[in-house]
This record gives structure tokens, sequence and C-alpha cells, in this order.
């Protein structure tokens, strides 16, 4: 597996160390943690990968609704229809923001960070999908090394604290894609990687038909991903026709933060 130079990785480490943590579990010294995971080759690539979180463990019928604002030239407007739906249903979110986004959206945070109706969550500085070997989702290049890894985690996590107040205790990938050491490092920084269990919208390009017969599928316990950045979709119309029906039907809508989490093939660990 490629490494970083040494000193780089050394310098990198260290600044890490002056960083605190608020995550879930205790980090390793900064010294450690390319040590940790230098001879460790991932086996698997994907979006339910060893040790993200796929459901919650659900109090009956109870969903968390979860959605990411990725950033990019296409990707950087906020949906305020669908905002505004959330808050006067109102409806628990987690919001995963990426650096990319929050670049152009400094002061949305600011005001959804303020709304105990949200909780917001690290969606990566780059939108990059989480590798320690550089594999690609969609296109997309992921990151490279351990190091690389890390600084995409935390330099995001970093940007959030800044502008909010508050670290972010979970993270979803860029394009949802991870390997299971990639999963590993996060939680060595102190964040759950997140998947999904439910794909809401399909990146916002779901009809809104498709949108609400796959929210009507749902039993609880999901984690459902959907995207706040593309007001051209129909993800609002969507939660529109299905809140209600999903409602009579007794679901209730939680945020990740509230619930334990159900991990595949068990929790990350070293």
């Amino acid at each position: 597996m490629t490494r970083l130079p040494t000193g780089a990785a050394v310098v990198f480490l260290s600044i890490l160390h002056f960083f605190s943590f608020s995550g879930e579990g205790t980090p390793l010294p900064p010294e450690k943690l390319e040590e940790l995971f230098r001879n460790v080759a991932p086996a698997q690539w994907g979006e339910h990968v060893s040790g993200t979180a796929g459901r919650i463990a659900a109090e009956g019928k109870e969903v968390a609704l979860t959605f990411d604002a990725c950033g990019g030239k296409k990707g950087s407007a906020v949906d305020r229809d669908l905002l505004d739906f959330l808050r006067q249903e109102r409806i628990p979110a987690t919001l995963f923001l990426s650096g990319r986004w929050l670049a152009k959206n400094r002061e949305t945070a600011r005001e959804l960070a303020a709304d105990p109706l949200f909780e917001l969550a690290n969606h990566g500085a780059e939108h990059r999908p989480l590798s320690v070997t550089g594999r690609s989702a969609y296109g997309i290049p992921g990151t490279e090394s351990v190091s690389g890894t890390a600084q995409e985690v935390e330099a995001n996590a970093r940007l959030l604290e800044e502008i909010t107040g508050k670290r972010p205790r979970f993270f979803r990938s860029g394009t949802n894609h991870y390997d299971e050491v990639a999963v590993r490092v996060a939680a060595e920084l102190g964040h759950v990687a997140v998947s999904h269990s439910h794909n809401g919208d399909g990146g916002a390009s779901y009809s809104k038909q498709k949108i609400v017969d796959g929210l009507l599928s749902l039993r609880g316990g999901e984690i459902v991903l959907f995207h706040m950045n593309r007001p051209e979709g129909r993800t609002a119309e969507g939660l529109k026709e299905a809140v209600p029906l999903l409602r009579k039907k007794g679901f209730r809508f939680v945020k990740l933060g509230e619930r334990p989490f159900v991990f595949e093939g068990g929790t990350p660990g070293p």
C-alpha cells in the first residue's frame, strides 16, 4: 500500500494530536495512527462495508432521515423548500455537510446548527470516497492513504466546529463508498461512519412517485439517504406526499444521535 513520506505523515499526525475529539471512543495518539494501519490492506469496498452504521436500533416504527449536501459546481445550492417543510412538520433530521458545500453556505450552516431540529454531520472536506488505496466511485477518486483518509475526515470536522461551535460525531463519505480500513481510521478520529439502508432519492434523481413508493415500503429502523443541495430534484415533493401517510401508519422520525446503531459486520475498531 502506498504511504506518504514519513516526515509528511508525522507532521500531519502531530497536528491531529492537538485536536479535541468528542465522538465515540478515544482516538489513538497521533504517532500510533499510521503505525496501526501500516500493514493492513482492505478487503472490502462499497456502501455497506464492515464497521459502517447501516440502521438504527429503532423503538418501533422509527426511521432516521439524513440529507447530504455535496457541494461543487452543480451541488452547492440549498433546497429551501425541503428545509421549510421539515421545520413546518417538526421532522428531525441529520444533515451531512461537505467542505465544498460549506465554502458557499457558511451562514446557512450556522442557521441550521442553531435549530435543535437538526443535527449536523461530516460529509468530508472534498466529498471523496473514503479509501486508503485510492479506490474510486462514480468516477470520483478516493483518498489514497491513511493520512489522506484522516485529512478528508478531520479537515471538515475542524471546519464544522469552527463554523458551528460543535464537533460532528458522524461521517458519511462522498459517494457513500468506503473500504473497511478507512472506516476504522474514521473511528480513531472519533467519527462513526454512516451508510444507509434505504436510498431515498437516488442523488436527487428519482421521480416523486419513486420517492413516495420507497418511503412507504419502510418497516422501521432504516437510515434513509436524501439530498438537500439539489432543489431542482423531487425530494421535497416526495416527502410532502409520503410523510402524512407514514405518520398515519404510526411512523416517527429521529436524528441519528437519538438511537444506537446497527453496524455492518460489527462495530469498527483496531
